[in-house]
């Protein structure tokens, strides 16, 4: 049993194009995040719980486009573009593990921002290693867990011949639209899944810079006002650009998953944000851009810091 990814169906020049643009993008991704993380490691200054969290969401999306571009830049190349149902099934269940993780780690990071804006105070006592470590591993076995639900219900579902998927990937849309079974059940428990991981997180980032924003126009100095929110901003705009990408896709109905211009959209957020993310946090975070020119100043000689989560 296998499927056929459509992909981009274009001239071969075109298709040599495609290959090199997001092979690019594919690998500068994965140096980015490899910098940002090695950075947070080695630099005593960015042992913090907010780049604790920052190196988890380096980590995962370096897996995150791993999971789709290897097979998607294979088949830039390759007039084959079957994928095995067990390719299809680990494809679809990494992905889903990851951008679920991805939902509740951005939220657990605006939480740590709620309480380091409004309750400073009380950030060292409250975001403790334990309490960090606990939310950070809370994350990925969501993620994992709301995965394998998921992946039961669709795994199961028949297939008809050699379905056609009209994507670049495995998705849960584009299979449960080729399926020869009734996947009512499945749409509801995806439904179902997806709004948990979806609008729990949005509540709490929503509530969480609500209440910084809130506590931020409450402080007296302008320059107080924008030293407090520099410390969010980018974290900020990274859920602004992951949100608003995923939400355009996974809160429509399935059959208008059949549009081609929805493949469009997903290359935002499995190419194009993870490319983002860390030129943000570098961008609109001095710390992190203090970090990184010690790091190609001094080549990586410098002394380990004694904060927490160093190892």
């Amino acid at each position: 049993m296998h499927f056929i990814l459509l992909g981009f169906p274009t001239r071969p020049a075109f298709q040599f194009l495609l290959f090199t643009v997001f092979l690019a993008v594919y690998l500068l991704t994965l140096l980015e995040n490899l910098v940002i993380i090695l950075t947070i490691r080695s630099d005593g200054q960015l042992h913090k719980p907010m780049y604790f969290f920052l190196s988890h969401l380096s980590f995962l999306e370096m897996w995150y486009v791993t999971v789709i571009s290897p097979k998607m830049l294979v088949d830039f190349l390759s007039h084959d573009k079957s994928i095995s149902f067990n390719g299809c099934m680990t494809q679809l269940y990494f992905f889903v593990t990851f951008v679920c993780t991805e939902y509740i780690l951005l939220a657990v990071m605006a939480f740590d921002r709620y309480v380091a804006i409004c309750n400073p105070l009380r950030y060292p006592v409250i975001m403790t290693n334990g309490l960090c470590g606990a939310l950070a591993g809370g994350s990925w076995f969501s993620g994992l867990t709301t995965a394998m639900i998921k992946m039961i219900f669709i795994a199961r579902l028949h297939y008809c011949g050699t379905p056609h998927i009209n994507h670049y990937f495995c998705d849960i849309s584009p299979l449960l639209n080729v399926s020869c079974d009734d996947s009512s059940q499945a749409e509801l428990v995806d439904f179902f899944l997806a709004l948990m991981v979806i609008a729990v997180p949005l509540c709490v980032v929503v509530a969480s810079y609500a209440t910084i924003l809130t506590t931020i126009l409450r402080i007296p100095s302008a320059q107080g006002r924008q030293k407090a929110f520099s410390t969010c901003a980018s974290h900020l705009t990274v859920v602004i650009l992951f949100y608003s990408t995923t939400l355009f896709t996974y809160a429509r109905p399935k059959l208008m998953y059949a549009c081609d211009s929805n493949k469009v959209v997903s290359v935002l957020y499995t190419a194009v944000v993870p490319l983002l993310n860390p030129i943000i946090y570098c961008l609109r975070n001095h710390e992190v851009k203090a970090a990184l020119k010690k790091t190609i100043l001094c080549k990586g000689s410098r002394p380990r810091g004694d904060g927490a989560f160093s190892s």
